[in-house]
């Protein structure tokens, strides 16, 4: 049991709220959920699943300038995606009327006033937090004047940037939040919902607690970095006098290798790093989607983090465990040769074509099997041979044995190469008792590596996928350089491999999660057609 769910159950055994639990996820509709945000939606929704509540669904849609209806579907399919379905969805938009209500309301109990000065004029009368801000010049203006001129500001009668509405608090707090924060400013821009019917906007800080409160919310989970936001939360609905949740601060999820800015991954598009916001190397929600993570993997990644109270960094490769774990359960086996060399088994007769019989998924017998056919030429991969090979590399080498996976023994004999000494065919031959599942097949070899036959394979593409960033923490950068100098200019490599003539493109499309045998998990790609599968590498096999 974590920090907030031992809150909350001390607060259904003294029936607060009626004993009742009701949450809510408020992204704003800004750009792309990313890994940092699915693990807050498995809190809320976790937490209210757990407790017989609700979870609601708000989008903080304050800032019409950043916000568009195409990061509402998006965060509405990562939500669904991940398993979750929200009890009820509004916006902070549903509540403009009576926010600018609750804000005329402060105006006449003498607790906002307008402010005339300029952002740089208010932003150094707050001063610093060791001694008192300057009060504004207009901090004492009538509550006429003030309603007058913010309903003035409400008609459009002044541009952007002009005045704000201010609360009216101490400028003399230690909280810098509390030093007369911003409630309104002037932005003349149509708003996604509400198009051009408002042109002043709230601020977060005066928005968001009353959202809640309207919404009956009974905990308000937000991260660490909203804990000295807290008392301005408190402040508004006490001052309000409306309902009042409770807001609970947890750690954010930070991941190494990884940005989480989302004015920074929103960088990475707008100047084609990337190759968009659902690019597998992106920590997006869609971007995991897409590189072959499962909505199970995501979910027990979060689990496993847990909840804590102090900021802390945690290592992407227990996101990949959690990736591996999960595909091992349920990804199909299949094999496909990365890097290709031919091999040719000599004794192995010219027209025959076996069929092997393979497993589909050893974790999950009814999965079932599937014939993969056998000849005398084959795809090996080239890091499965090697020439002079010391007695720690157990594959194949010139006069050594390795069982062909399914298949049969085999020992190398020579090797071809070409004018530039490049090898082009390994030669061997095999021993027909030792075909798998023969009585002599039990006969020990060290290696056993896959194959797929070159009369019966098919090429595809693969991409294969790195670290997006080569350091562990991508915003450390010398003097006069950016995060984006920390980018991996090798977290995309492209290949033309081959695989088994079974994977088709309707098993493909419709299984989508594959083990490449010996290789990794992969994934079949939206760009793939009938006439060339694309897979996304998703994790290797071992760490």
């Amino acid at each position: 049991m974590n920090f907030i769910e031992q809150i909350i159950e001390e607060d259904i055994r003294n029936r607060k709220n009626e004993a009742k639990v009701h949450t809510r996820f408020p992204p704003e509709p800004n750009g792309y959920l990313h890994i940092g945000h699915a693990k807050s939606i498995c809190l809320n929704f976790g937490i209210a699943k757990k407790y017989g509540g609700k979870c609601n669904l708000r989008f903080d849609d304050t800032n019409p300038v950043k916000e568009d209806t195409e990061y509402v579907d998006s965060i509405k399919e990562d939500i669904r995606w991940l398993g979750f379905e929200w009890a009820e969805e509004h916006y902070a938009s549903d509540y403009f009327d009576q926010l600018y209500l609750w804000a005329e309301q402060l105006i006449s109990d003498g607790l906002a006033y307008v402010d005339d000065q300029t952002q740089e004029e208010i932003s150094k009368g707050r001063g610093v937090p060791t001694k008192p801000g300057d009060e504004s010049p207009y901090r004492n203006r009538s509550v006429e004047e003030n309603l007058d001129l913010f309903r003035r500001m409400r008609a459009g009668e002044f541009p952007d940037g002009s005045r704000v509405l201010r609360a009216k608090i101490d400028m003399a707090s230690p909280n810098m939040h509390f030093r007369d924060p911003i409630m309104y400013r002037i932005l003349h821009a149509d708003h996604h919902r509400t198009g051009d019917k408002w042109c002043i906007y709230p601020m977060y800080d005066f928005a968001h607690g009353q959202s809640d409160s309207i919404e009956g919310i009974t905990h308000s989970i937000c991260t660490l970095e909203f804990e000295v936001h807290r008392p301005l939360y408190d402040w508004f609905c006490e001052a309000l006098k409306i309902h009042h949740p409770q807001q609970i601060e947890f750690a954010r999820l930070n991941l190494n290798y990884t940005i989480m800015s989302k004015r920074k991954l929103l960088q990475l598009v707008k100047e084609n790093h990337v190759r968009g916001w659902d690019d597998p190397r992106m920590p997006t929600i869609c971007g995991l989607r897409r590189r072959g993570y499962t909505p199970q993997a995501v979910r027990n990644f979060a689990e496993t983090v847990g909840v804590a109270k102090r900021d802390n960094i945690i290592d992407v490769s227990l996101l990949e465990f959690c990736a591996r774990e999960d595909l091992n359960k349920t990804a199909i086996r299949t094999m496909a040769v990365i890097d290709p060399v031919k091999l040719v088994i000599d004794n192995y007769p010219d027209d025959l074509v076996e069929e092997m019989e393979a497993v589909n998924n050893p974790e999950d017998p009814s999965a079932g099997t599937r014939k993969i056919p056998f000849a005398k030429e084959l795809w090996i991969e080239r890091a499965d041979f090697r020439e002079n090979a010391d007695k720690k590399f157990y594959r194949l080498s010139i006069d050594r044995e390795v069982r062909l996976k399914y298949a049969y023994i085999i020992k190398c004999t020579h090797i071809v190469k070409d004018d530039s000494g490049e090898i082009v065919e390994i030669h061997c031959t095999y021993d027909p008792e030792t075909k798998t599942g023969m009585p002599q097949s039990n006969r020990k070899v060290k290696a056993t590596i896959h194959w797929v036959p070159v009369s019966h394979s098919k090429k595809a593409e693969v991409r294969l996928f790195d670290r997006l960033f080569s350091v562990p923490d991508p915003d450390s950068c010398d003097e006069g350089q950016t995060f984006l100098d920390n980018l991996n200019p090798d977290s995309l490599v492209v290949k033309d491999v081959f695989v088994e003539n079974g994977l088709t493109f309707e098993k493909a499309s419709s299984v989508k999660h594959f083990q490449f045998e010996r290789i990794g998990y992969f994934y079949c790609d939206p760009d793939s057609t009938e006439e060339t599968l694309v897979f996304n590498k998703t994790v290797s096999l071992k760490q």
